[in-house]
């Protein structure tokens, strides 16, 4: 009983979360408040369900029970009195609709174009919606944007402070808007997809079903802007890396990385659609990262007909990506690149000119750091790179495959 009340928990945080939470703030215009009345809702689920069971409803019970914590907040006066009423109301209204086939209304994209407010510290913005729509943790936020978890945590509700007093309007901009909210939106669905892509092993329920939630808000986009590049071309590269998902695993379990994968594991469907986004993407006639992604995930899956990869047109992509997003990620799979297409040295000069504050924490570049020091021949080196690689690596399949790669002393 207690695995699957444990399951259902997480499977409702999964399918409802992202949809509660913008509900609930539509009506309230409190982001914390609704974020604390639903994370009372769950905790409550996780020590309720496993007596007395899981509900036939649990979108429907997850409502009733963050009312009873806005009614708590309420009577302590831990949030503002004018925001409570119309929070509790759209907890009732809620639970109605949960209880009706038809659901309730799905207000994500709103919410994500909301913490994409001008207003709000562009640092905090897509950080925001991770948080409020995607329901992950200010902990691995701050992992995934290299700060400090505390730093993270005051962006955070200061941003959603800034959305409570600052009355901005729970609603998809004008067009004319849309480009200033855009990048921030599709950052943070794209690092939301990362996420749940990071989790090789699937053991994570909610971090899997956050790369299926992400694809599924990336094609909620595209229905919003059906002409926009930038969006078509962000579906596009998640869908390519999910038509790799079941070759990253072996028969025995074991970890597979792309350039040993079988491209005959590869989902034809779904490398299928990836193309025919990004073909929608190239009729604008602009260049910009969520054309350069998928161009890069597409020549990847050239190898299926081929059965070779064209390393040299990759790193001129990753080049052109770097220009347009001088992230770490994309420095560091720009030096891996380089090194397949032009040689280790190359590679490691690109590596060593990433900043070392940005480095130290960054799995990937320890990874690649690893890599190319063994075929250079630097031996030592090469073996704290690994054992740095594998201390900040979560996947028990990549730990033993870094292992399986690092040289002996």
């Amino acid at each position: 009983m207690d695995n699957d009340a444990h399951r259902a928990a997480e499977l409702a945080a999964r399918d409802s979360y992202g949809r509660l939470m913008a509900f609930l703030t539509s009506r309230s215009r409190d982001v914390a408040a609704a974020e604390d009345a639903l994370a009372e809702a769950f905790r409550n689920a996780l020590e309720t369900w496993p007596v007395a069971g899981v509900p036939r409803e649990p979108e429907a019970w997850l409502p009733t029970v963050a009312r009873r914590r806005l009614i708590d907040q309420r009577r302590h006066t831990r949030v503002r009195d004018d925001g409570v009423p119309s929070l509790l109301a759209a907890a009732e209204e809620a639970q109605d609709m949960a209880s009706d086939p038809t659901g309730f209304p799905d207000d994500r994209l709103k919410l994500l174009f909301v913490c994409a407010h001008p207003a709000i510290d562009s640092t905090a913005r897509t950080p925001l919606m991770l948080q409020t729509v995607l329901g992950l943790d200010a902990a691995r936020i701050a992992d995934a944007f290299l700060v400090r978890p505390t730093t993270m945590g005051q962006r955070l509700s200061r941003a959603k402070a800034k959305i409570r007093d600052a009355g901005i309007p729970f609603e998809v901009p004008e067009p004319a808007d849309l480009p200033a909210r855009l990048d921030a939106v599709a950052e943070a669905v794209y690092a939301a997809y990362g996420s749940g892509w990071d989790d090789v092993a699937g053991l994570d329920v909610r971090r899997t079903g956050l790369a299926r939630e992400a694809i599924g808000l990336g094609r909620l986009l595209t229905q919003l802007l059906p002409n926009e590049s930038e969006v078509l071309g962000l579906v596009a590269p998640m869908l390519h890396c999910e038509a790799r998902r079941g070759a990253r695993r072996d028969a025995a379990g074991a970890y597979v990385p792309l350039s040993h994968q079988d491209p005959s594991r590869w989902s034809r469907p779904m490398i299928g659609e990836a193309e025919s986004y990004l073909r929608e993407a190239g009729t604008a006639g602009r260049v910009g990262r969520f054309q350069l992604e998928p161009a890069i995930q597409s020549a990847h899956a050239h190898r299926l007909h081929s059965g070779h990869t064209d390393w040299e047109i990759i790193a001129l992509l990753h080049e052109g990506l770097v220009a347009f997003a001088p992230t770490v990620g994309a420095r560091v799979a720009r030096a891996a690149a380089v090194a397949e297409a032009r040689g280790s040295e190359a590679g490691w000069r690109l590596l060593e000119a990433v900043p070392p504050d940005e480095a130290v924490s960054y799995q990937p570049y320890w990874a690649v750091a690893a890599h190319l020091l063994r075929s250079l021949g630097r031996t030592a080196e090469a073996i704290e790179a690994y054992e740095l690689a594998i201390g900040l690596c979560e996947d028990p399949g990549m730990r033993a495959w870094l292992h399986h790669q690092t040289p002996r002393r």
